[in-house]
């Protein structure tokens, strides 16, 4: 096994809640994941805000996932 010595801002290293200066790599990747998967989270909410998505009902988002179902299908 391997040790791998990353240095990181005290901001962050509160920011993501670590605990101690050892971490499993699995537990690094977790980390990671979750801090991208909320980074696009907010990046699609601001697009949708932009672009007026957010104001669509379920009924007009049902009706594009069929147009698109349907334009699939017919392919």
């Amino acid at each position: 096994m391997k040790n791998l010595t990353v240095p990181i801002a005290d901001a962050d290293f509160e920011k993501f809640g670590f605990e101690s200066n050892v971490i499993s790599f699995d537990a690094l990747k977790e980390v990671i994941s979750i801090e991208y998967a909320k980074e696009a989270f907010i990046k699609c909410n601001q697009i949708a805000r932009a672009t007026a998505l957010d104001k669509l009902t379920l009924d007009e988002i049902e009706a594009e996932i069929n147009a698109v179902r349907h334009a699939q299908n017919s392919n």
